[in-house]
């Protein structure tokens, strides 16, 4: 089982987009049934982040790391340069305040990026609501708090089962987000919940997790070229 969609249709991309997608086949073989859906999601993301939106990640220990991963590949740079618009470096030279070289140096090295935010990395927020509503409630608390309609909602969980994922993800069913989820190929209770879902064809933790990688890493590389990319002439 390779993954389904909720009555969902792929985006066009543009063709210098796609040749992430076809890189990743050659090198992985294994991610050739999910052509359709890594580009269904790298096009949820893209329409959500041109909406204004965000993206929330989350997921447990090795899926963690992951979250954290794919908003680092998300929020900057990846392979790509992402410079300033010249609206926002011009309004950075008139209203920053700072002396001329030091504005220089920020209008040349910020970078564009999407509104990412891993739901992981929040300790001392993740302990208070352990301690005091219960660890299944860490991740659907902050999608309760941060998430809008039209934001997404990125859950990673190697067993489908995860139960503080689950409860992201019907909090994030409930209040209009797009939901999405990595997992391997055996069903679980996160299944219903996604309306992208992408099963890698791996049944053990660390075998799913070594497919996780290329199938995020995808995605975040479509994302940047065509939101970033400058399309060809």
């Amino acid at each position: 089982m390779e993954g389904t969609s909720r009555a969902m249709h792929a985006p066009a991309l543009r063709p210098d987009t796609l040749r992430h997608l076809d890189e990743v086949v050659r090198r992985c073989p294994d991610m050739e049934g999910l052509r359709g859906l890594l580009v269904l999601a790298t096009g949820v993301i893209c329409a959500c982040h041109r909406a204004g939106g965000r993206v929330l990640v989350c997921g447990n220990g090795g899926s963690a790391a992951d979250s954290e991963h794919i908003v680092g590949e998300l929020a900057k740079g990846f392979v790509l340069r992402r410079p300033l618009p010249p609206a926002d470096a011009a309004r950075l030279r008139g209203d920053a305040g700072l002396a001329a070289e030091e504005v220089g140096e920020l209008a040349e090295k910020l970078q564009q990026g999407v509104a990412a935010i891993s739901l992981t990395g929040h300790p001392a927020l993740a302990s208070a609501i352990d301690n005091d509503t219960g660890r299944q409630m860490i991740f659907a608390q902050q999608v309760y708090v941060y998430g809008r309609r039209g934001d997404v909602l990125l859950c990673l969980s190697t067993s489908g089962n995860a139960g503080n994922v689950v409860r992201a993800l019907a909090v994030g069913r409930a209040f209009g987000l797009t939901t999405i989820g990595l997992t391997g190929n055996r069903a679980g209770r996160m299944d219903p919940f996604c309306d992208v879902l992408l099963k890698v064809p791996a049944a053990e933790t660390h075998k799913i997790q070594e497919l996780h990688l290329p199938a995020y890493h995808t995605i975040c590389l479509m994302v940047e070229q065509e939101l970033f990319g400058q399309a060809p002439a």
